[in-house]
């Protein structure tokens, strides 16, 4: 029986049979993303989840410029 997956970038449960699975090719280690909102955020974008509003890792304070 397989276990639900965490979305590497907001955080969200992901159920069995859904999401993506990325692997990088450096190290060989797999991202999971429950949609392709989330992954295109965190690779093509390379925004991080502790600066975007709707994720559970968002700090307030924000970004310290």
């Amino acid at each position: 029986m397989v276990g639900t997956q965490k979305c590497t970038f907001c955080g969200k449960d992901i159920e069995p049979g859904t999401g993506i699975a990325y692997v990088l090719t450096k190290d060989g280690s797999v991202h999971w993303f429950c949609s392709n909102k989330c992954k295109k955020a965190r690779i093509d974008r390379k925004m991080r989840p502790r600066d975007t509003k709707w994720t559970k890792g968002f700090q307030k304070g924000g970004k310290a410029r």
